[in-house]
């Protein structure tokens, strides 16, 4: 996964997060529904957890000798669950090193 896509998804939730409020003691934003982030990334994993199931449910079909289920077909489910992997893992990569940032900070 390359730097841009990760900041695509960082900024996409940035976007999510400035819709939800600014800060913990301010109220709403203008949506008049707040985001919870650890909602949010339980989501994301279990949306990752979901396309690796179905992934693998095509893979073991495939190998079956099912006939309704075909070779790229299989090929893109598996590479869609490695993409989202990939990418819940730099989520969390990166939101591990802020806080070691934050962590690191002299008060």
């Amino acid at each position: 996964m390359s730097e841009m896509e990760i900041n695509q998804v960082l900024a996409q939730m940035r976007l999510m997060a400035t819709g939800a409020g600014k800060g913990p003691g301010e109220g709403p934003a203008e949506g008049g529904e707040k985001v919870d982030f650890g909602a949010l990334m339980k989501d994301s994993i279990d949306q990752v957890n979901a396309a690796q199931k179905q992934a693998r449910q095509l893979s073991d079909a495939f190998e079956a000798g099912s006939p309704d289920v075909a070779l790229p077909e299989v090929m893109v489910a598996l590479q869609k669950a490695s993409l989202s992997f990939q990418a819940v893992n730099q989520v969390r990569n990166k939101l591990l090193s802020a806080y070691q940032e934050v962590m690191n900070m002299q008060v």
